[in-house]
């Protein structure tokens, strides 16, 4: 069973040693990059046939776990940024605590998002609603919630027809060809599942190939990475923690649980690079992004082991899942 999880894991540690001595450069970027589009497209047009009519539906008018993500990703997060601020003033120098302030006013992510709550078994319907708006609004509230924490004036350009062509069209497309391809996608259901796990990789590899090629290795020393991968990690740890316990004193089912821990819990490193460039300039712009690097790293670890544990009390609490304890492994193989 824990096999499974350390062949994932360590897919993602390749994957991160291979960026850092193998990274793509030139040509070889926007190869990744197109194919990272193309591969989240295919995920999102078998989520989109996957899901029935009445699961859309359900998912779109659930307010409640709406605001539950939302607030945790644009109220939560800032307020405890400030908080780690104000109590642990010296903990990391200035830029990045500019860095880490600015991690926790970004939106959530799109793809591992859903690609972890699909995963974990949880309310994939709600978390694509939860995920995509939360990125729409982020264009609009990120600015803003710099603006707040740091007293500065920030502008975003608008990302929304980019969010539109390469999500929710496939999903749409996916939907309107579910009548016809619905009962193959649950029959190959392990074979589907091949396009979460590839999404997250090549995203990994891609942006940590950038930051490897910015010189990330030569311009921030061992022991200040250090401290942004603990204050990353408290991050992260108090987050799933509130969500979690918030999640179930609010009666949330064990479904809509699985969607708010990791649509709340996530921060965009697709959407932070582009926002951070325009919100801050000169070459600060690569320390800034460094927390929000690293914490994708820690997001993609952690989460990838507590999906895996969902997917496992999921089966628990199948019955006819019983018999054959493997079967909730599939998404893992």
């Amino acid at each position: 069973m824990f096999r499974k999880i350390d062949t994932f894991l360590l897919c993602l540690v390749a994957t991160i040693l291979i960026a850092t001595f193998f990274p793509c450069t030139g040509n070889e970027t926007k190869f990744f990059q197109i194919l990272a589009i193309i591969v989240i497209g295919i995920m999102f047009f078998f989520q989109g046939a996957r899901l029935s009519r009445r699961a859309i539906l359900d998912g779109m008018t659930n307010w409640r776990i709406h605001l539950a993500i939302l607030g945790c990703t644009f109220a939560v997060f800032p307020l405890l940024g400030v908080g780690f601020h104000r109590v642990f003033p010296s903990f990391l120098d200035a830029d990045t605590w500019t860095g880490l302030l600015f991690l926790c006013c970004l939106p959530s992510t799109v793809q591992s998002s859903i690609a972890f709550t699909s995963i974990g078994q949880g309310n994939v319907a709600a978390a694509i609603c939860s995920a995509t708006m939360s990125n729409i609004l982020g264009i609009f509230i990120t600015p803003v919630l710099t603006g707040l924490v740091m007293h500065q004036s920030a502008s975003s350009p608008g990302g929304i027809t980019s969010i539109m062509l390469q999500l929710l069209l496939p999903f749409m497309l996916g939907q309107m060809a579910q009548p016809w391809i619905g009962g193959w996608v649950h029959r190959y259901k392990k074979l589907i599942s091949i396009t979460d796990r590839t999404s997250i990789l090549i995203v990994v590899y891609t942006a940590f190939s950038e930051a490897v090629v910015q010189g990330l290795w030569h311009r921030v020393p061992a022991a200040q990475i250090g401290r942004i991968m603990v204050a990353d990690s408290l991050m992260l740890f108090t987050v799933l923690v509130l969500t979690t316990i918030g999640s179930r004193l609010l009666g949330f089912s064990r479904r809509d649980e699985v969607a708010i821990v990791f649509c709340g819990s996530k921060k965009t490193l697709a959407s932070g690079v582009p926002m951070a460039n325009v919100l801050f300039a000169g070459p600060v712009v690569g320390i800034i992004v460094l927390p929000l690097m690293i914490y994708h790293q820690i997001q993609l670890f952690v989460c990838a082991t507590l999906a895996r544990h969902y997917a496992r009390r999921a089966a628990g609490h199948d019955p006819s899942k019983q018999p054959q304890p493997r079967a909730g492994q599939r998404i893992e193989e």
